[in-house]
């Protein structure tokens, strides 16, 4: 699973507002919610991961971060004159 990505809830509820909040890797690769490992930690997921309903609900979260992603790398490009 790559960092720096949003994580969601199951039901496409975004881990934060922004999908980044702390996480933590479990030694079977899952990822769950917050920095170390408490009883209401919980699972989460890379966006395609989701059921179709879930992205719906998480669209718009995943979305801004492509844009915002994506405006990045544009703004690293040089234009030369």
């Amino acid at each position: 699973m790559a960092k720096g990505v949003p994580h969601f809830f199951k039901d496409g509820k975004a881990h934060g507002s922004d999908g980044m909040n702390p996480y933590h890797k479990m030694k079977d690769g899952t990822l769950h919610s917050g920095a170390t490992h408490t009883k209401t930690s919980k699972l989460l997921v890379h966006y395609p991961e989701l059921s179709k309903t879930a992205q719906k609900k998480a669209k718009s979260t995943y979305d801004k971060f492509l844009a915002k992603k994506k405006k990045k790398k544009n703004g690293s490009k040089k234009i030369s004159t």
